[in-house]
């Protein structure tokens, strides 16, 4: 613990106080940094930060206090660093293992079941960034000095499997140690609740709450925690089980193709290549200058493990390309999702969408379940308001429901999977190539993505025939659809502001029409209301889920033209959806590209529109066209 002097305290206050005026450090960042210069519990930082304030480091500490890193959408998230409330830490982790356990405690001392006879259970996992294995170890021992029985795994494994393990061990509560496709410099703190979903409401609000309360955070020391058995270090039996219950939703026993799988130096080769290897794929190789498990990622281009990304591609097409491959698949690093790229006439590589892919696998499960005579009208299929249309065309045709009105973020549809009835749940999909199946776990996983992709694969080229040739039967058959996604960055203190100042301009003042798009409605999932335009007639949405999230409907010529927007939960970044559509009888070639031509000047038109006219952003990053 470090002391400080009452004159040290009030220089570093007088200078913190200057600097706001003199607009080098914002109030946020003077607020936060006050209390961890004041509060004993933060006593072993004061050091550090006394000589960074006497430095004159304003832009450091800004970037360290200029908030208090939130939960979002996929959980905590955020560059790592030393130490600062925005950043992540051995601290922040300690108050977020803090706030889950407490919370967990306060919430099963409401309960009267026999839960309460026994302590509270949690088990931990890790993927293979930097500092994973210390926060995964950290995390433990807060949990465990809170009065839970802890599992935590060995070695670096997938979030799916975390998940998995969740339901498995009959925890209360999970933690993944991820930040699933950041850049390196970044890691995070996954919540799971109990049916080893996301936390959801109000389950996330209580959890923030406990975390905004930790002060003093008792820990076990971890190598006695594990001696006194309050740790557990698992072994190999849950792996085993996890591998087998992804193994046994296979559909088909087709397994000749040929294709090459990365993990992108992530933990996939605990799941995805070991449930393909069991299953009997002998013509999937694994690659080797991206197989090690390094959270700097060296191989990946950019050191960008996103394999929405097409650049990520790059090295594995140059080596698919030498052992004739047919396939490639990519997962991101805590392997919960799956790339695919696929060659074509030409013998070139394309790499399919998210949504291509979703309609691809909907349509091939559907396929399968409906020849074993295991599907009824009651049975559904879940996709997000930013998934493609597509999916629903497909389900409906199938006699399925389909439940296509939820926000993104899997936990949203892992929620949807229970209160259905999980023994009537078909498939999940979602745009960000995530895709869920069965009753083992409650998250998105890259494993049984894999499983789908390679045995529709292998179907095909029995006859003949590829992904892409059975994605053009889709649209013969649906009606051709084709999505974009654009982001824009808005990072730092400011960055939430100004998306924030956005949606606001957005919902006040919304576009009547963007390049050749003429708008004829925008729903807004905050307000609960659809706004008809442009007269701006007023309706209340029932039925709606509530998010931060505007859509706009329109048409663009003969086409249907709808454009979402809604800020990022796990990143600073407002993202932009766009899909268009057109009726089977218009699916020619040429109204095709007509279609694509429309959409990609109506999202160029919006981007510009939301930088040039309100210069919203630092940066756009185009993620995929």
């Amino acid at each position: 613990m470090s002391n400080q002097s009452s004159d040290e305290l009030e220089q570093s206050l007088n200078a913190i106080r200057i600097a706001v005026e003199r607009g080098q450090l914002t109030d946020s960042a003077a607020e936060n940094l006050n209390r961890w210069l004041r509060e004993s519990y933060y006593a072993e930082y004061r050091q550090a930060l006394h000589r960074l304030v006497s430095q004159s480091n304003f832009d450091e500490l800004d970037r360290l206090f200029w908030e208090r890193i939130p939960f979002g959408t996929g959980g905590r998230r955020g560059p790592m660093a030393d130490f600062g409330s925005a950043t992540i830490n051995a601290r922040t982790i300690a108050e977020s293992a803090y706030g889950l356990g407490e919370y967990v405690k306060r919430f099963r001392n409401r309960l009267t079941d026999s839960r309460q006879s026994s302590p509270p259970h949690a088990v931990v996992a890790f993927d293979s960034r930097h500092r994973s294995l210390e926060f995964a170890q950290g995390t433990a021992t807060v949990l465990a000095a809170s009065g839970f029985l802890v599992f935590l795994f060995s070695e670096p494994r997938s979030t799916p499997e975390l998940s998995f393990a969740v339901r498995y061990l009959q925890c209360d509560a999970g933690v993944m140690i991820s930040a699933s496709h950041n850049p390196p410099t970044d890691n995070g703190f996954k919540a799971y609740w109990s049916n080893g979903g996301q936390v959801l409401p109000p389950h996330d609000a209580g959890i923030i709450a406990c975390v905004d309360a930790a002060t003093e955070i008792t820990k076990l020391n971890f190598h006695e925690g594990v001696r006194n058995g309050r740790i557990v270090l698992l072994g190999p039996t849950v792996d085993s089980a996890y591998v087998d219950a992804v193994c046994a939703l296979s559909l088909s026993s087709e397994r000749a193709v040929r294709a090459l799988y990365t993990p992108l130096h992530g933990v996939g080769e605990s799941s995805v290549f070991r449930v393909i290897r069991q299953l009997g794929f002998e013509g999937v190789t694994i690659f080797e200058a991206q197989r090690s498990l390094d959270g700097d990622f060296p191989n990946v281009p950019d050191h960008l493990p996103n394999p929405e990304r097409s650049e990520v591609f790059i090295p594995a097409i140059q080596e698919a390309e030498l052992i004739d491959a047919e396939l490639i698949l990519a997962s991101d690093p805590d392997a919960d999702r799956l790339a695919v790229a696929v060659r074509d006439a030409t013998g070139h590589f394309v790499i399919l969408s998210g949504n291509q892919l979703g309609a691809l696998l909907t349509d091939y499960v559907l396929s399968r379940r409906a020849l074993q005579g295991s599907m009824t009208p009651e049975h559904f299929v879940v996709e997000t308001l930013v998934t493609t249309p597509l999916i629903q065309a497909i389900a409906t045709d199938y006699g399925l429901a389909i439940v296509s009105d939820v926000l993104v973020g899997f936990k949203h549809i892992a929620a949807e999977v229970d209160a259905r009835g999980v023994e009537r749940f078909v498939f999940a999909a979602e745009e960000s190539i995530g895709f869920m199946a069965g009753d083992y776990c409650r998250d998105k996983d890259g494993a049984i993505g894999a499983i789908y992709v390679l045995e529709l694969a292998a179907q095909l080229k029995r006859q003949n025939r590829t992904l892409l040739d059975q994605l053009c039967v889709l649209h013969s058959k649906y009606g051709f659809h084709y999505e974009l996604t654009r982001s824009i960055t808005c990072t730092g203190s400011t960055g939430r502001r100004r998306i924030e100042h956005l949606m606001h301009r957005l919902r006040d003042q919304p576009p009547r029409s963007v390049g050749c798009c003429r708008f004829e409605s925008v729903r807004d999932f905050l307000r609960g209301e659809t706004r008809q335009l442009p007269s701006n007639e007023k309706s209340e949405s029932r039925n709606h889920p509530s998010g931060d999230m505007l859509m706009f409907e329109g048409v663009s010529g003969d086409h249907c033209l709808t454009i979402a927007i809604r800020p990022s939960g796990t990143e600073p970044k407002l993202k932009l959806y766009g899909f268009i559509r057109t009726s089977p009888d218009r699916s020619s070639l040429a109204n095709q590209e007509q279609a694509r031509s429309s959409l990609t000047d109506v999202m160029i038109e919006m981007e510009s529109w939301l930088l040039t006219d309100h210069g919203m952003a630092e940066a756009s990053d185009q993620r995929r066209w």
